[in-house]
C-alpha cells in the first residue's frame, strides 16, 4: 500500500468514527439485486438513528451506523427486514465504523 492510499485510509477511517457510536452488522438471506439493496437501505435510513446503511449481496451483509447514544432495537431491525421479504440469520453490534466495513466488502476481506 503506498503511503497515500495509507493516510487516506487513516483519514476516512477517523472521520467516519465522529458521532458514531455503534454498527449493527446483520447477516440476511434472500438478498439478489441492487433493487433489493436499494429497498433496504431506503427502509433503514427511516430510521432516526441511522447515520449510514451498506448492503452487500455478495456477503450477505446489511450493515447501519447509529447517530452517538441512539440505537435500532434488535427486534425493530428483523421486523423491518422480514417485513421486506428477507431472512435475517444473525445481529452483532460492533464499533467497526462502516468505512472500514465498505473497504473490506470492497477488497473482498469480508
Amino acid at each position: 500500500m503506498n503511503y497515500r492510499k495509507a493516510i487516506s485510509t487513516i483519514l476516512l477511517l477517523l472521520l467516519s468514527t465522529i458521532g458514531q457510536a455503534e454498527t449493527i452488522e446483520v447477516t440476511v438471506n434472500g438478498l439478489v439485486c441492487g433493487f433489493c439493496a436499494q429497498g433496504i437501505e431506503k427502509r433503514l435510513r427511516r430510521f432516526p438513528a441511522t447515520v449510514d446503511v451498506l448492503v452487500s449481496l455478495e456477503q450477505r451483509l446489511v450493515a447501519v451506523s447509529l447517530n452517538a447514544d441512539t440505537d435500532i432495537s434488535d427486534a425493530n431491525l428483523t421486523e423491518a427486514l422480514e417485513g421486506a421479504g428477507y431472512a435475517v440469520k444473525a445481529i452483532r453490534r460492533t464499533e467497526t465504523p462502516i468505512a472500514v466495513l465498505r473497504e473490506q466488502v470492497k477488497a473482498g476481506r469480508r
